[in-house]
Parts: C-alpha cells; structure tokens; sequence
C-alpha cells in the first residue's frame, strides 16, 4: 500500500501540465504608493506621471487604468533626476553614479507560461554618462523640440546630448564664454549651473542660473548673453511667469525675486521674504503659474522661519492678497509640479511627491480640497499592524461599504481627475476593475483604524476607513500640535494621510475576520479590546459599553504587570454610516489579540490571548467560554518577572541570553553525537529534490536526513500559553453518525482543545442557551506552536465557510467517506481521520528543510485551461521567504516557489 501511495504522485506529464495551468503564478501584485520614492515628472502634452525610486525603477501613471512600468539591470544606481522628452513617450533619468539612462514605452511580448500576450512597458533603450569631477551633473533641462538635453555640470558648463544617438554633441555652452558680458566686478567662478528654464515661447532663448547667484539669459542660436541678472543671494532655483516678460528666482535665504526679462538692472520686485523678517530656510523650488480668475500663483517649497518651523516639510501656495495657504506634510517633500489646464492655460492641480505619499490639490475648487487618488494610495499612512483579505464579497454588502466610503469623501474635490493621459484597452473600465472578482483587502493600523481596499485590480483604491479610536478614552498626545495648525501664520494645513505617529499604542489593530455574505467584521486590539461590528445605512448615536471576560478568573496568583486596558467614552458617539458596533468586549488581562475566529451563520465569536481563549454569543450578547491556557510554569513566571511580562531588568535579560546560548550549544552537540534525527547540517535555502516539484515520494532507498531541532519548552521567553489558531466548524467529533458544532484551539506548546457546541434550532436562537463543554484534547508530539486546523469531507475538501451554502455559494459538505482534521504547527502537518483521531498522513518541513511555517491557509486553485476544475490546496509561506502549495488531504508538495529577499521575510 505504501508503494502504491509512493508511485501513483510521480510527476506524469499530464500531472505537470495540470499544475502549470493550476499554479501559473503572474507578476502580479496591489500597487500602492512606491517605496523610497526620487523624482518626479510631468508630461503637460501627454498628461502623464512619471515616478522615479530608488530601487531604481520608474512608474508611469495616467487616467486610472493607465499604468506603465519599467526596470532594467543596465540601471543598478539610485535614480535621483527624471525629465519628460515632451510629447515622445520618453524619459531620461539621471543616477547617482553621474550615468545618464534614456526610456522608452514599447510593445513587449510576455515570455511567460500561459502567456504570450503583449503588454506596453517602459524598456530602457541607451546609456551614457560624464567622466571628471567638474562634470558631476547637477541640472537636466530639454530643449523645446526634444532633439537635445542640457546637461548642466558642478564644473559650470552645459553639455547638450543628442537623444537620437545619445550622446554628447561637440557643442557646449562653456562658463567662460557666458562670463564675457558679466561686469567685472562679477567674473569670479560664479559656481555649478543650478538652474536651466526655456523661454516657454522662444526656443532660442534659456535662463541659466549658478549657484552664487548668476543668471544669464542665453541666446543658443546666436551664442551669447542676452541679459545678466545678479543676486547677492545663493540661487536655488528659476522659473519663468505665463508672461515670459518676467522670470523668478528663488534663493536660501528663503526670499525670491522678480525680475524682467528685458531689463536686467534692478530686480522689478525687490526680495520678499514671505516668512521673515528672521531668519528662513531656502526656497528650493518656484513655479508662477496663471490662476483662473487672471491672477497669478507663487507657489514653492521650503522657506520656513528656521527657529519656529525650520522642521516643517512644506509647499506654500499664494494667490495675490487674498489666498495664502502653507501645506505641511508628515514627510520630506522630494518634488513639486502643477498641472496646467488644457484649454486655459491655468493652474488646475498641484501634485507634491513626499517621501511617503504623493499628494494632488485641486486649484480650481474654493478652498483648494484634496483630490482622492484612485491610485498611489499611501498603505502604510499609518502603520499597518495587521491584513485581512475578503473574497467574493456580496453584492450587497460591498454597495454599503461603497455608499459609506463616499459619504466620507464629500469633503474631497469634486472636479475629474486630473492625471488623464493614456488610453484604456478596449473592454476595460476606468480603473480596470474585474466585475467578477468583489474582493476587499482590509488593512488595519497602529492608530486603531481600518481601511477597506478595493483589490479587485492592481491598483488599491480606498473604499472606505473606519476608525475604533472614537469609542475609547486615550493618551491624546496631539493636542498641542493641532493648536499650532489653527495659528494665524503661517496659514498651515495638513495635507496627505500619513501619519506614523500613534497617540496610544493600545489603539492599534492584531487581528480582523469579516464575513463576505452579511458584512459582519471583528477587529480585536492590542489591549484586549475586540468589537463585533455591522455595516449600516444610517447614522446611529451610541453609548459605548464594553462586555467584560476575565481569561485568569480561576487564577487566584496571576498578576498583571503590562500597559492597561482602554476606557469607554462615557458620552454618546455619532457614528457614521458604515461599519458600527454590535457589541465590544474586553478582556482581562488586556493582552494583545493573538488568534480570531467568525462564525456569522451562528453568530459566535472566539478570541484568543497569551493567557487563554473566550467564545462570545453575539445574538445573546454574552460569553459562553472563558479558558485559560497558563500552565503552572507560567504563572511561576509571572510571579517572577517571566515571559508574560514586559518588565525584565537587564541583568536578568542578559543572564538568559547567556544561558540560552550555552543550552544550544550543548544541544548542538549532543544531536552531532547521535541525537534525534541523526547528524546536523546547516538551514537550507531550498527542499530536497524529493520534495520540491510535485510532492513525489522519496527515492527508493533514500530517506531525507531529518534536522535536529531544539526543544521549545526550555526556551524562556516562549509563551507555551499564546492561543495561535481558533477555528469554529461542523464536524464528526462525538460520533460518526451526527456532526457536533465544535471550537477548535491551538497554542503555542503544541495542544489543541476541542470542545462541543450545543446550538438551538433558528426559531429559538435568542432565546434558549448555548452550552460549551470541552470534547478532546490533542498533544502534539514535537510540541511546536499550531498555527492552523481545518477540517476536511470526505472528499478531501474544506467545509464551505460560514453561510455559503445557505447563501447558494458552496455545495454542502461530503459526507460519503470519513470527515478528517488537517492540523498545521509551525514545524510539521498532520491529518488525522474523525471522530477516532486516527493519524492518516503528515508532512515534516522543518526535520526535512530546516524551514517554519511562518503564514498558511487554504486556498482554491481554478485551472487557466478549464475554468470548471479546481482543486483546494495549502498554501505556506516560510521563514526562508519561499512558498509552498500542498495538495489535500494527504499533504504532498506541488509547488515550491522562492519569492521573497532575506530583508523582506517579515
């Protein structure tokens, strides 16, 4: 029987035929806004977005739907400058190696398996760069048909490079030949070019400022100087007025001037110091674009007085006497740009890039609103302390989420977006949303808010926030902060979402459940706090009471010595449309939520701690189920200043370490001599060839060498009491004539307690008890921590979810051959048949690999070629960064998948 077993999951051809139509995984991901952002650019005939990072890489964003990406190995340095070929779907970067890169969109046919369709990318085409240190470039500028960039140097000169061949043109403009009609007084090295601005109507004619304070309005054709300006003022940057009469500069000093372009004795406005008189910071970047009533913006970044607001990232925007607002945000501002108006002419929108978001202001509307971006969302505005990922959501369900999300989008700008380049392909609606895939991506936060995602295409877009912060009293260290905005000057106002400073760290999110066919959603907390809320149409007041549910009640020893729980507002909270509270409960001890489990059919709620587990009735509003998992050892520890504490003194913190050190090194030692499992050898990057592929048995007369592993329980800050896993189903536990509703418990010390769930009949649900008693316990041999338990029918499939088959969504279980329990710990899966337990098959990861489980859950794979054949599997992710899918019910590997970096592995 073995041998049949071994030989019928050898890899047939058609068996690896079905997994490439099974597993053909895309390059695919949910883009938010990218990591360590560069540079930015704006195309104004294209109107087209470029982004720049660090890594490097450049996106290309226009009308939603529209998005464009580009990576080449030939660019490895970090790219620190972007400018649009204008008009020509092209761009040319600047890195930080001094190398200049130019880019492309093309049609590139996909090499991938299954693939074969052609896509539009961004393909970098040619390389060059400047050789000597005067030729560190330090300014990029194109000319106004595109032919050529001006490359402007620390050394002074500007290098013009052909963009047909991409390389350097004999001619430069060389310092010493625009120094001949500066005045004397004047002709010493004025510095690096700073600035290059086109005359916006006169090809002919550029404004080429140096550092020192120098502008010289060049005549390209005629080779000369036109006019010479000069500052006594280090310059910072040059622009050019919609009337190309006047030019601005501004200077670090955090002053500008206005000057004429056919007069260049006197500035025509002498300097202004928007922030002084004392001391500001410099202005690095001005644009003067026309407002729509005839006026005129000035608009630029910095600035600020250095002793009051010299930490402030900000970007001011001024029109004339009447406008003035100074817009900080939470981050460095990298870049500015406003997007003009096609037909006008006039300032439309002002897009800032931040270090950490990138954020549109609407110029035209009263008030100057934010626009809500469909894409480049700001996921971590504040830190993401948790995720959740709903599929398949209701109809219903998602058009309230829908509906509440734009209630609390009223405040943003009305006007279409502005970023329209592009066009869709055709059958594709704006944002190029799949109206078969409803799903949710729920993120929660350290500041105790959840976002709602629409993740049913590559872009997040925000559907719908809901903050938890408004029904608890907490430490609100913003106060003194959010007086400084309401002074009168300078005139700030928050822009962008994010924000990584929390008030109180209790606040933040652990864990979320929601069900997809009634909108139930459970958000449980770091100090205990767990709310079982409802999606509503309607606004609702409501006095907060919270449900208490002591886990250590039979532990007269136990003493708390962590952080506290959260107070209840005591006064009545309006609730917005949206998510709302059906019940809150809070736990004692106030200990972070480590496991969540939803059942909506039956409206039960689990939810486990470091110090146990509860079940919650949420149609009677009261607890059936308070369990505690501490073992003798740990309220010992607890007494003692142990794992279950956070106040350990240093001496003793180290001592442990040494201790622990020392046991593995003895530990080591003793495996290398004989021990459990035969002789060490280092983690592996990779499975053994038996295990990789089609989860194929081990050759004949090969067993895979099995890995010492430490024991756990001598570990002294393992928390053998932390529930890791709750699951709520049906299934055969008593008997194997009836199934019995049943919870399912995991802890960290490898135990699993089941208990029995007596559930009345629907038309007596409110009003007669359940009652809870513990069924079965299970040990695990190897004692690792349980991260998982499902069971399976008799066909090898999970039991549908919580109202899928009422709901006509799931065919019902199987009951046509044994009912089974698949049990996951961070170190083996094991499936054992039910009601006996019997043990049917495991899988060894870490004896075998030297791998854990870190994340794994179950997971439905419909074929590429087929539509109508799937098959459910396990998916794993390790703490070597690879995936890793199982088939079910007997455990055998059928894809091994190495994806993430060893920085990324968290």
């Amino acid at each position: 029987m073995l041998k049949f077993m071994k030989h019928q999951h050898k890899l047939t051809p058609e068996r690896i035929q079905k997994q490439k139509e099974l597993f053909g995984f895309h390059k695919a991901c949910y883009h938010g806004f990218p990591s360590k952002p560069s540079a930015m650019a704006w195309d104004p005939r294209l109107r087209l977005l470029a982004i720049a990072t660090r890594a490097p890489a450049i996106r290309l964003y226009g009308q939603p739907g529209v998005e464009v990406y580009g990576q080449s190995e030939a660019c490895e340095s970090p790219i620190t400058h972007l400018i649009f070929l204008t008009g020509q779907c092209r761009l040319v970067s600047l890195s930080e190696d001094n190398s200049l890169h130019l880019w492309e969109m093309r049609e590139v046919k996909e090499e991938e398996e299954g693939g074969g369709e052609t896509c539009l990318k961004l393909v970098h085409v040619k390389s060059t760069s400047l050789e000597g240190k005067l030729k560190k470039i330090s300014v990029l500028a194109c000319e106004a048909g595109g032919e050529h960039v001006m490359v402007g140097t620390e050394g002074g000169n500007i290098y013009l490079l052909q963009v047909a061949s991409f390389t350097m043109a004999e001619n430069i403009i060389y310092q010493d030949v625009v120094m001949q009609n500066v005045p004397e007084d004047y002709k010493l090295n004025p510095g690096p070019v700073e600035a290059i601005a086109v005359h916006p109507k006169e090809a002919g004619r550029i404004l080429i400022g140096y550092q020192r304070g120098l502008v010289v309005l060049w005549d390209t054709k005629n080779l000369c100087a036109d006019q010479t300006y000069i500052s006594s003022q280090q310059l910072e940057s040059v622009c050019w007025h919609t009337d190309p009469a006047a030019f601005t500069t501004s200077h670090n000093d955090g002053s500008y001037m206005v000057w004429s372009a056919l007069d260049s004795a006197q500035p025509a406005d002498g300097p202004q110091t928007v922030y002084g008189p004392f001391p500001c910071k410099p202005i690095t970047k001005i644009l003067r674009p026309s407002a729509k009533d005839g006026g005129q913006f000035t608009i630029f970044s910095g600035g600020m007085p250095r002793a009051s607001y010299g930490d402030r990232h900000t970007v001011t925007a001024i029109e004339g006497d009447a406008r003035h607002t100074t817009f900080s945000l939470s981050s460095r501002v990298l870049d500015f740009a406003v997007v003009l108006d096609d037909e006008t002419g006039v300032a439309d929108c002002l897009v800032i890039l931040a270090e950490e978001e990138i954020v549109f202001i609407d110029l035209v509307t009263e008030d100057w609103p934010s626009h809500g971006a469909p894409y480049l969302a700001s996921l971590h505005s504040s830190a993401i302390t948790c995720s959740y990922l709903c599929a398949s959501v209701a109809n219903d369900v998602l058009d309230k989420i829908k509906d509440a999300g734009i209630k609390q989008q009223a405040r943003l700008s009305p006007r279409p977006w502005p970023i329209s380049g592009g066009v869709l392909e055709k059958g594709k609606g704006k944002g190029q949303q799949d109206t078969n895939q409803r799903d949710i991506l729920l993120t929660g936060h350290e500041d105790g808010t959840v976002q709602f995602w629409e993740a049913g295409s590559v872009s997040l877009r925000l559907l719908y926030k809901l903050s938890t912060a408004q029904l608890f009293v907490s430490e609100d260290l913003g106060g003194e902060g959010a007086a400084a905005e309401d002074d009168d000057w300078p005139p700030f106002r928050k822009a962008g979402l994010f924000d990584p400073y929390s008030d109180d760290p209790r606040l933040g999110v652990k864990k979320m459940q929601m069900c997809p066919y009634t909108g139930t959603l459970v958000v449980a907390g770091t100090a205990g706090q767990v709310l079982v809320m409802a999606p509503a149409t309607e606004p609702k007041d409501l006095l907060p009471q919270c449900i208490d549910i002591n886990l250590v009640a039979e532990n007269d020893s136990f003493v708390w010595k962590s952080h506290s729980k959260l107070e209840m507002r005591g006064e009545t909270v309006k609730l917005e449309p949206g998510m709302q509270p059906t019940a809150i409960l809070q736990f004692f001890p106030p200990a972070s939520c480590t496991s969540l489990a939803l059942h909506s059919e039956w409206n039960l709620v689990a939810c486990g701690t470091a110090h146990g587990f509860a079940l919650f009735d949420a149609a009677q509003n009261k607890s059936l189920l308070a369990k505690s998992t501490l073992s003798p050892l740990d309220l010992a520890n607890t007494a003692d200043e142990g794992p279950m504490s956070r106040r350990k003194s240093l001496k003793k913190s180290l001592r442990e370490s040494f201790r622990r050190l020392r046991r593995g090194r003895s530990q080591r030692k003793t495996a290398a001599g004989g021990g459990r499992g035969g002789a060490t050898s280092p983690t592996a990057t990779s499975p053994p060839p038996s295990s990789r592929g089609g989860g194929g048995g081990e050759e004949e007369g090969v067993r895979p060498v099995e890995r010492a592993i430490e024991a756990r329980t001598n570990t002294p800050d393992h928390v053998g009491s932390m529930v890791r896993c709750l699951h709520i189903t049906k299934c055969f536990i008593a008997n194997s004539q009836a199934m019995s509703a049943t919870l399912w418990a995991g802890t960290n010390s490898g135990s699993i307690f089941v208990f029995t769930i007596a559930i009345p009949p629907s038309d007596k649900r409110k009003e007669v008890p359940l009652t809870v008693q513990l069924g079965k316990e299970i040990h695990l041999k190897h004692g690792a921590p349980v991260l998982g338990v499902w069971v399976l029918d008799g066909s090898g499939l999970p039991l549908p979810v919580p109202m899928a088959v009422k709901k006509d969504a799931a065919p019902p279980p199987s009951t046509s051959l044994p009912h089974r329990v698949l049990i996951c710990s961070e170190e083996q899966f094991k499936v054992f048949t039910l009601p006996q337990l019997k043990p049917f098959c495991k899988f060894k990861l870490t004896a075998h690999e030297g791998s854990r489980a870190r994340k794994l859950d179950l997971a439905k794979f419909v074929s590429t070629a087929d539509p109508s054949y799937s098959e459910t599997c396990l998916a794993l992710a390790t703490n070597q960064g690879d995936f890793s899918v199982f088939s079910l019910p007997d455990c055998r590997r059928q894809l091994y998948a190495p994806h993430l970096k060893k920085e990324d592995i968290r």
